[in-house]
């Protein structure tokens, strides 16, 4: 993985922490995000930790032209399935939307606890999205207005939840509401395999990357309500 941090003793405590698993090792340093393109262009990588605020480059328009990259990549490619998770020290609503907007597959304090910091690279690694609890919901009810707004956009949206079964629509309620894969299988009494199945479904008909984009799309086609 890579870790794109200004502050050297940022970067050496994160290191330190994710080279101490055994299935994580940091493949990548760099102090702002030129570096990091630089370096993510002669690297491989599976997750980026990306730091918001840096010189040079900030961590918002580093995840803009990473992704860029990433939907240019070829199909199965390392590149096509690398995935961002953004870190801030400011809990603020629009570190949060900006992070997601470009593309974020996660947000994340860093002063989160070590094993939520490390359980959201194995949750994006693994194809999920993973937003810090304490803004998750503040954040979409805070956007929610400009987010349902209509537009073409929210119209081809709208087509496109109404393709879903009825089932697919059930589980694509309970994603959007922050459940996890276990829960939505608990609740509805599947199996965690059937839920998945309905969630690749769900992530193909709505044309989504991950979790995310499913959840701000909730918002977009009134599925999900402020408040």
């Amino acid at each position: 993985m890579a870790l794109v941090d200004d502050q050297q003793l940022v970067r050496s405590g994160f290191g330190m922490l994710i080279n101490s698993q055994p299935d994580l090792a940091v493949v990548v340093e760099a102090g702002n995000g030129i570096e990091a393109l630089a370096g993510l262009a002669a690297v491989a990588a599976d997750v980026v930790l990306m730091d918001v605020r840096m010189p040079g480059m900030d961590g918002i328009e580093t995840t803009r032209r990473l992704m860029e990259r990433i939907k240019g990549a070829p199909a199965g490619s390392w590149l096509s399935e690398l995935k961002i998770v953004v870190l801030t020290t400011f809990d603020l609503d629009e570190y949060a939307l900006s992070a997601i907007q470009a593309g974020a597959s996660g947000f994340l304090l860093k002063d989160a606890p070590p094993e939520e910091l490390l359980g959201a690279i194995r949750t994006v690694f693994a194809g999920d999205a993973v937003i810090a609890p304490s803004t998750t919901r503040r954040l979409l009810d805070h956007v929610a207005p400009m987010l349902s707004a209509p537009s073409p956009a929210s119209d081809a949206n709208a087509a496109a939840v109404a393709s879903l079964t009825a089932r697919e629509h059930e589980v694509f309620v309970l994603i959007a509401n922050g459940l996890s894969n276990p829960e939505i299988a608990a609740q509805l009494f599947v199996s965690e395999a059937t839920v998945k199945t309905h969630v690749g479904h769900i992530l193909a008909k709505l044309n989504a990357r991950d979790r995310v984009q499913v959840v701000v799309l909730a918002y977009e086609t009134g599925i999900v309500s402020p408040g």
